[in-house]
């Protein structure tokens, strides 16, 4: 009897856990938002669509070595610690020797190739952005190692406070300074201030090595291990990313420049996502360990509804006053707001995929992956195929930036049915994340929105409509779509 009360008790532990690693994210979503905001408007009004562009392009390259080079760290890490052992200071530490040396040896091959970065001209204080490749990766790793003892708070500060706060503030200063490559210089003091925020904290929870010998051979075992995992996270990330790539290729640093605008809004709510996957990880793999299939199901799908409602609510308040929120930047930009829409959709349909993943990235790594891989295929085809009707038609590159949103739309739709389908075979258990109160909470947000556009002057249109979007949304939402467990997330003494 005993054991089948614990097992009940344990399930509510697992979702208190998630409710509060989830809501201090949340914060640190509100803290990100208020961060990207000042940098989108600097970077828009200050260093112009071209800039932005370029700058865009550079980052996609840097970013990605930096995801490569964690290893899959970010999740892996979590199974290593509950398995190794040894010491939990040394697995950290083969963790960050393994992840540090790749990023050497990344930054070294991309700095004597730049023309990876650059489709043009470049200066020398722009090459020198490959010297964020390393505090990337160190930071992700860092933040693994915390997010295992459920440490969010330091994820909220680095990623949410420091970093984006370091690179607006920067960039503005640094405008006038040096004009051309005033952004990046921002970007790599940004990361190095985040990384110091994390690593310092790490240090303290784990300590230093004990009586830790670096073993070469295990360390290329434990890369080859987690090639699946780095893989899928580097084709997770790629699809955030690709389109920006693709974008390049067929259009101009302009078109780019408003696409990157259009995707660092849209990805606010992506960001709401992630809250989740640090404290998720965790929770997983103890449960796969004791085999108790129903309880991931049950935390999938709950996780998955809180991350499906969230982002529905904020991509309708950003969505319908495209327009308002795209000129924000600059007026240029208007030109994005299809662009924008597109990519808030393909947020809310990537949400299933996520949290999906989470799961599939330890039980069925290598279908993952290849699901993953051909999810980018698609995303590839779709975007080239709707890139091309445009250039068929005559229209202009804003219309190629929204071609490509739409492509990355697709893809996700299709990789989340495919992962949910696969992870419900897995678990013999029903995986959804979808509830019929999301249509009844869109609707009045809907009117809501459609009244604020048509009848209200601009700034009262953003001050006013998007608030009144969300309080319309969020009303019903928590009337009629939350149960019990589900306001667990915005409880505090969630013991009482």
């Amino acid at each position: 009897m005993s054991d089948d009360r614990a097992a009940p008790d344990q399930q509510q532990k697992d979702i208190q856990a998630l409710a509060k690693g989830g809501r201090t994210n949340f914060f640190g979503f509100l803290l990100r938002l208020a961060a990207r905001l000042p940098f989108l408007f600097i970077a828009g009004r200050l260093y112009g669509a071209e800039s932005l562009g370029r700058f865009a392009l550079a980052l996609v390259v840097v970013e990605l070595a930096a995801q490569l080079c964690t290893l899959g760290q970010k999740r892996g890490l979590a199974m290593r610690l509950s398995h190794d052992r040894e010491h939990p200071a040394n697995t950290v530490a083969d963790a960050m020797l393994l992840g540090g040396s790749l990023a050497l040896l990344a930054s070294g091959i991309i700095y004597l190739l730049p023309d990876i970065m650059f489709s043009g001209a470049y200066t020398q204080a722009e090459r020198l952005v490959v010297l964020a490749i390393l505090p990337l990766t160190l930071t992700e790793i860092a933040l693994a190692a915390q997010a295992y003892r459920f440490d969010i708070a330091t994820s909220v500060r680095s990623r949410a406070l420091v970093e984006p706060w370091t690179l607006s503030i920067l960039s503005g200063i640094l405008f006038f300074v040096d004009r051309e490559s005033g952004m990046l210089i921002a970007y790599n003091l940004s990361v190095m201030a985040a990384a110091i925020t994390a690593l310092w904290p790490m240090f303290k929870t784990y300590g230093l090595p004990h009586q830790w010998k670096p073993k070469p051979l295990e360390i290329g075992q434990l890369a080859l291990v987690n090639l699946p995992l780095a893989a899928a996270d580097a084709v997770e990330w790629g699809t955030r990313r690709f389109d920006i790539y693709l974008l390049g290729f067929f259009a101009g640093d302009k078109a780019v420049g408003v696409y990157y605008v259009a995707q660092q809004i849209a990805s606010v709510p992506q960001k709401l996502k992630t809250s989740f996957e640090p404290i998720l990880g965790p929770v997983i793999t103890r449960n796969l360990k004791e085999k108790n299939y129903e309880a991931i199901a049950r935390q999938v799908c709950q996780v998955g509804f809180w991350i499906t409602a969230a982002q529905a609510g904020v991509a309708l308040a950003l969505g319908m006053p495209g327009e308002g929120v795209m000129g924000l930047v600059g007026p240029m930009f208007v030109g994005g707001t299809a662009a924008l829409c597109f990519l808030l959709a393909a947020e809310v349909s990537a949400a299933t995929a996520v949290v999906s993943e989470a799961v599939l990235i330890y039980v069925k790594r290598m279908q993952n992956l290849w699901i993953s891989l051909a999810t980018l295929v698609v995303q590839a085809g779709a975007t080239i195929s709707l890139i091309k009707l445009v250039e068929q038609l005559g229209l202009n590159d804003n219309y190629k930036a929204a071609m490509a949103g739409a492509g990355l739309m697709v893809a996700l739709g299709l990789a989340s049915w495919v992962k949910s389908r696969m992870l419900a075979r897995f678990l013999q258990q029903s995986v959804n994340n979808w509830r019929w109160p999301l249509i009844w909470a869109a609707a009045p947000a809907v009117v809501i929105g459609w009244a604020a556009t048509s009848f209200l002057p601009e700034w009262a249109e953003l001050s006013l409509g998007i608030p009144a979007i969300l309080l319309a949304y969020g009303f019903v939402i928590w009337h009629k779509g939350f149960g019990a467990e589900d306001r667990v997330l915005f409880r505090r003494n969630v013991g009482a």
